[in-house]
């Protein structure tokens, strides 16, 4: 249930166009918040989100450009 709201939440964030600093805030929370729910890094968790079978997974994004190294979250439904 957890996963299905914050990416409920992810979606609408990210679906009205450029961001007050408070929702890039509130995004970047809810993206940690599904990090730690996840077990692994790098492959992929089955998830049940209500509809469907569906996969959830944290993939590392290599450094670039003097940024460090982070992971992006992917959800497959």
């Amino acid at each position: 249930k957890a996963y299905l709201e914050t990416e409920k939440a992810i979606r609408k964030a990210t679906e009205q166009g450029p961001a007050p600093a408070h929702l890039r805030a509130d995004l970047a929370r809810a993206e940690q918040e599904i990090l730690a729910l996840l077990p692994t890094r790098d492959e992929w968790v089955k998830v049940n989100l209500g509809y469907g079978p569906s996969r959830v997974g944290a993939w590392q994004v290599p450094a670039a450009s003097g940024a460090p190294a982070r992971y992006e979250l992917r959800v497959v439904h």
